[in-house]
């Protein structure tokens, strides 16, 4: 009893169907595999019979419970979907049919999601290849409610996940939205506003501070590292990062002073920039900028090394090989174009303001998903304990 609600074994409504058949060279088979943890069944790949060097195969079936023999230790095991039905699994995975007058095959698939079946076979100390066998399988046990008490949880559990997939849909539209705005703003100003801007060499605006050092000494280990993996593509947003030494980075890296834009050159077409007002270590990946120019605004010079104009320009030039890199002849030989320092300025202002709402919005959107989805852990300790 689970809080009065009843514990069964599995063999109580789960009969094992063991068919083989022979693989034909001359055919094609979906193969599938399980995901660990209770997360699902999925295609592996879809071959040729050739391919397939043991020819008795089982052929799994919709709705059946699925369990792989080695990898049960690790939730290895769930309901085959309709998208494989009839996918050949090898004789290491055991088929199960279920009994839905008794057990929803949802029911089970939910329990199995929650990890409570993995966790009876951690129980059982399996940990070697011959430890699973359809027995134990039929032994483990689950809580079940009578059909209509598993129908009614299903539907709430269901309509739970359904918000819960509504609200990452909605983050990763508020996401793309974002991208619109942001890219949409630097495009009327970069490219339409600048017909008429004062053109001067780069080498007239930047330099780059090269100066390298071993981070592992001391004085360097404890400095937060940045690479490009910290920095937000086209939104000159600094992302979480850690020091050197938490980074485990060995190689030399530049040594980067307040007041810096760090720009990574891999990649261009991803736009990476950002400004830092801290001291630091970067990449060799990343060049580390320092505005020379007084008439430049070192924020502005880092909008505009995400903009279409110099983006474009850098992956024109660095787009040939495997890995686009844009060198420092490239980036210099670059023609910059800005407004009078006031206009700057006021471009930098209205472009950092229009990313603070964008980024309070993904943070509403965040948080609202975030919610839902700690709410499923809850909902299904409470529906598998007959408190739901």
């Amino acid at each position: 009893m689970t809080n009065g609600l009843q514990t069964v074994p599995l063999g109580e409504f789960l009969t094992q169907r063991k068919e083989f058949f022979t693989i034909d060279d001359f055919s094609k088979y979906k193969r599938a595999r399980v995901k660990s943890h209770g997360q699902g069944i999925v295609l592996r790949d879809e071959v040729n019979g050739t391919e397939i060097k043991t020819k008795k195969q089982q052929a799994a079936r919709t709705g059946e419970f699925l369990v792989a023999e080695i990898d049960a230790k690790v939730g290895g095991f769930g309901i085959v979907p309709p998208e494989l039905d009839g996918a050949v699994v090898s004789s290491h995975y055991f088929l199960f049919q279920i009994n839905e007058n008794k057990c929803s095959k949802d029911w089970l698939d939910w329990f199995v999601r929650y990890n409570s079946l993995e966790n009876q076979v951690k129980a059982q100390g399996s940990t070697n290849y011959a430890a699973i066998r359809p027995g134990d399988v039929l032994n483990f046990k689950i809580p079940l409610p009578s059909p209509i008490e598993q129908h009614r949880i299903i539907a709430y559990i269901e309509a739970l996940a359904k918000k819960i997939q509504e609200a990452r849909h909605l983050r990763e539209v508020t996401d793309e939205e974002a991208n619109v705005i942001v890219s949409s703003a630097l495009f009327h100003i970069f490219d339409t506003s600048s017909q008429h801007w004062k053109s001067i060499p780069m080498t007239e605006a930047i330099e780059i501070n090269d100066r390298q050092v071993d981070p592992t000494l001391p004085e360097y280990s404890t400095l937060p590292h940045i690479s490009g993996e910290n920095m937000e593509s086209k939104t000159c947003r600094l992302l979480p990062y850690r020091t050197a030494e938490v980074d485990g980075v060995r190689s030399s890296n530049y040594l980067f002073s307040p007041n810096t834009i760090l720009y990574s050159k891999i990649r261009p077409y991803l736009r990476k920039a950002v400004y830092v007002d801290f001291q630091g270590v970067c990449s060799a990946d990343v060049y580390p900028i320092q505005v020379n120019n007084a008439d430049l605004d070192i924020r502005f010079v880092m909008w505009s090394l995400v903009a279409n104009p110099f983006s474009e320009y850098a992956n024109t030039l660095s787009g040939r090989t495997r890995m686009p890199k844009l060198n420092r002849k490239q980036l210099f030989a670059f023609t910059f174009k800005h407004p009078p320092l006031d206009e700057q300025r006021r471009i930098v202002a209205y472009l950092n303001g229009l990313q603070v709402k964008v980024n309070e919005l993904r943070g509403l959107q965040s948080a609202g998903g975030e919610e839902l989805s700690a709410l499923m852990p809850s909902v299904l300790d409470k529906a598998f304990k007959g408190e739901l």
